[in-house]
């Protein structure tokens, strides 16, 4: 049943295209993805308490990746709905893509510097991260959680009518 109310007030619309730019997504973003991997990395050692680590890594980790691609889905993106397996699955594949950046960054500073401080460590772990979290963003954006509005393509013969007239008169 449909409901005779309007879904959002025309003050709230006209301002959701600003909200849900490329600048307001990536800050939603990185405070979701930001906010659930802090939790994770403290949920970890309370649970490798009770199971091994690698364990405990494991479950805390495609616990916060489900949890993330729902947050993604209907709030960073904003589809209006919750994420499909689809969705699931490739944002599961680049999060292992991300995971791969930041290892193999890791195992580049441990080649070329055998035993780097942990400041350098850190700031080099840092830097991948940043680098694979942007790509991993515009993976979600651009592909995994594309709308219509982000997908909309001017067909050819549009674009080519428009120009008609100015063609001939010239």
């Amino acid at each position: 049943m449909k409901s005779p109310l309007p879904l959002k007030p025309e003050s709230v619309a006209s301002a959701a295209p600003a909200a849900s730019g490329p600048l307001a997504s990536f800050a939603r973003f990185v405070v979701f993805g930001g906010g659930i991997g802090v939790l994770s990395s403290a949920t970890v050692p309370l649970l490798a308490a009770v199971m091994p680590w690698a364990a405990a890594n494991a479950v805390i980790t495609i616990a916060s990746t489900l949890l993330c691609t729902e947050l993604h889905a209907r709030f960073t993106f904003r589809t209006g709905r919750r994420a499909e397996w689809r969705q699931h699955w490739q944002s599961a594949g680049s999060a292992t893509a991300a995971y791969v950046v930041t290892c193999t960054a890791m195992f580049i500073l441990h080649t070329v510097q055998p035993s780097p401080g942990m400041l350098t460590e850190q700031v080099v772990y840092l830097g991948a991260s940043g680098l694979a979290g942007i790509g991993r963003f515009m993976v979600l954006r651009l592909f995994v959680f594309a709308t219509g509005r982000n997908r909309t393509r001017v067909p050819m013969r549009a674009t080519n009518s428009a120009r008609l007239p100015a063609l001939l008169a010239a």
